[in-house]
């Protein structure tokens, strides 16, 4: 190759990785498409099945306009607050920070949320219950203070709103109560 030229090296050049590129294609669209009689039909289970079991959950769009509902309420009351939304298994689907929140209401909007969820309850009324089971707060990712509000269908939890910031639980659940309403509109 020493002796070629300039203009020679890039056509040989080009020439292999063209070459290099077709045998590539010719590979994948080979391995592509499975002959009709080795390809394997998807596992279905009877609708009936008892093994199976499902569940409803908030999407995304309805998590997120029940977030924007309880921060216009905290705008309405003049707080700062954060508002979570999670789903039925405790996962956030949406966060948000409103305006002058503290450091510390996001994590505890999550947990009040969460915990919500978890025993189908408004967090006010599980405050409550510590009184005879003091040991409920001792739950990893559980807040039980008031605050959080769980969203229901056919009266099962499918999420939970949590509100964080304002001076008092009340207001916090107040709030959060706005966003339930949103979903349910």
């Amino acid at each position: 190759m020493k002796n070629m030229s300039k203009r020679a090296r890039i056509t040989t050049g080009g020439a292999v990785l063209a070459a290099v590129a077709v045998g590539t294609v010719g590979a994948v669209s080979a391995s592509a498409g499975a002959p009709a009689d080795t390809a394997k039909a998807p596992v279905q289970a009877a609708a009936a099945d008892s093994n199976l079991t499902t569940s409803t959950h908030l999407s995304t769009a309805a998590a997120t306009k029940a977030a924007n509902a309880a921060l216009a309420e905290a705008k309405k009351e003049n707080q700062r607050v954060s508002v979570a939304v999670v789903d039925r298994n405790g996962n956030t689907i949406v966060t948000l920070r409103g305006d002058g929140a503290g450091p510390q209401s996001y994590e505890s909007a999550e947990k009040k949320a969460y915990t919500a969820v978890s025993w189908n309850a408004p967090t006010s009324e599980l405050t409550k219950r510590l009184e005879q089971a003091p040991t409920l707060k001792d739950i990893p990712g559980t807040l039980f203070l008031a605050g959080g509000a769980p969203v229901k269908a056919d009266e099962a939890p499918i999420a939970g709103i949590g509100v964080a910031g304002a001076p008092s639980g009340d207001i916090d659940e107040k709030i959060a109560q706005a966003g339930v309403a949103a979903v349910a509109e």
